[in-house]
C-alpha cells in the first residue's frame, strides 16, 4: 500500500473515529444533564483528543518521539492559533466568568509546565506521572466549577434532546475508539515513511500534516458548534483539548515509551516556545472585554499561516 494511501486512509479513520466517539459521548454526557460547556471541556475534548493519544503511543513505541511531542506540540498551535481564529473571525466569542478564572489559567499553567519539563531536551516517566495526575486533577476541577456555576446561577441542566437508546450510544463510543487506533496505525506508519523519503524529519511532519490532520475533528466540532451558536461547547472544546493534550495525551505518552521521550532540538528552539508564548498571549485576549473579537481571530489565523510558511520554507 502506498505511503500517500496510507496517510489518507488514517486521516479518514481518525476524523470518523472521532466522530462516533463524541456522538456516543456526548449522548451519554447528555443524558446526565451536564451542560454544553462542560461536556466540550471532558466528553468532547477527551474523544477529539483520542488521534493524538493514540498516535503519540504508537510513534513513542516506534522510537518516533520528534513525531510524537511534534504532533501535540503541533495541534495545539492548530487549535489556539488556527481553530480558534477561526471560530472568532465567523463569530466574536464571548467568554465567562468560569471560562476566565479557571479554564484559561489551567491551558497557560499547561503549557508553561510542559515548556519547563521539555527545556532539558527529555521527558521522564516520572514528569508523565505528574502530567498525569494533573490531568486527573484538571478533570475534576472541571466538574466541580460546573456544579458551581450551575448552583451560583441557579440554572438547571440542559434537557436531554438525545435520540436513540442508551445501548446505541455505548456501541458508537466503542467503535469510534477502535477506529481512531487503526486509523492512528495507518496515519503514523503512511507519515513516517514520507519523512524517510522526503528527507524531512519526524518532528516538521508531526508539526504539519500530522497535526493538521488530528486536529480535523476539533476543526468539524468547533466549526459547527459555531455555526449553530452553541460557542459554549465549542469554546469548551479547543480549551479543553489544548489542556488534554499536555496533561493527559503527553503525560500517557511518556509513560508508555520505552525510556525517556526525547524533545527535539528542533522543536525545543522554535516550537515549545513558540506554543507556550501563545498560550500566554491567550490571557490578554480573553481578558479585555471579556471576548475574543473578529480581528483578533483573523490575527490568529495569519500568525499560523505565517508559522506554516515558515515551517515549510525554512525546515522541511
Amino acid at each position: 500500500m502506498s505511503t500517500a494511501l496510507l496517510m489518507v486512509l488514517g486521516l479518514v479513520g481518525l476524523v470518523v473515529g472521532a466522530e462516533l466517539l463524541v456522538r456516543g459521548g456526548s449522548g451519554l454526557a447528555a443524558r446526565l444533564g451536564i451542560a454544553p460547556i462542560t461536556i466540550g471541556l471532558t466528553v468532547v475534548a477527551l474523544g477529539t483528543s483520542m488521534p493524538e493519544l493514540a498516535i503519540g503511543i504508537d510513534a513513542a513505541r516506534r522510537d518516533s518521539a520528534g513525531l510524537a511531542v511534534g504532533n501535540i506540540v503541533g495541534t495545539n498551535l492548530v487549535n489556539l492559533l488556527l481553530i480558534l481564529g477561526l471560530s472568532a473571525a465567523i463569530r466574536p466569542i464571548g467568554l465567562a466568568s468560569r471560562t476566565l478564572r479557571f479554564d484559561l489559567p489551567s491551558m497557560t499553567a499547561a503549557a508553561l509546565l510542559v515548556f519547563v519539563m521539555g527545556r532539558d531536551g527529555t521527558l521522564t516517566s516520572f514528569e508523565g506521572v505528574v502530567l498525569l495526575v494533573l490531568g486527573v486533577a484538571y478533570t475534576y476541577g472541571v466538574l466541580r466549577a460546573g456544579r458551581a456555576d450551575a448552583k451560583d446561577d441557579a440554572v438547571a441542566a440542559p434537557p436531554v434532546t438525545t435520540s436513540g437508546s442508551l445501548l446505541r450510544d455505548v456501541l458508537g463510543l466503542l467503535a469510534g475508539l477502535v477506529i481512531i487506533v487503526v486509523g492512528a496505525e495507518l496515519l503514523v506508519r503512511g507519515a513516517v515513511d514520507a519523512a524517510s523519503s522526503l528527507g524531512v524529519s519526524d518532528a516538521v511532519i508531526g508539526l504539519t500534516v500530522v497535526a493538521i490532520g488530528t486536529s480535523a475533528p476539533e476543526l468539524v466540532t468547533t466549526l459547527l458548534s459555531t455555526l449553530r451558536g452553541d460557542r459554549e461547547l465549542a469554546l469548551g472544546n479547543l480549551i479543553g483539548s489544548s489542556v488534554y493534550n499536555l496533561v493527559f495525551i503527553l503525560g500517557v505518552v511518556a509513560i508508555a515509551a520505552p525510556g525517556d521521550v526525547p524533545v527535539p532540538e528542533e522543536v525545543l528552539a522554535a516550537d515549545l516556545v513558540l506554543m507556550a508564548a501563545v498560550a500566554v498571549a491567550c490571557v490578554p485576549v480573553f481578558l479585555s472585554g471579556r471576548r475574543i473579537t473578529r480581528w483578533e481571530g483573523g490575527a490568529f489565523v495569519a500568525a499560523y499561516a505565517v508559522y506554516l510558511a515558515w515551517l515549510v520554507a525554512v525546515r522541511a
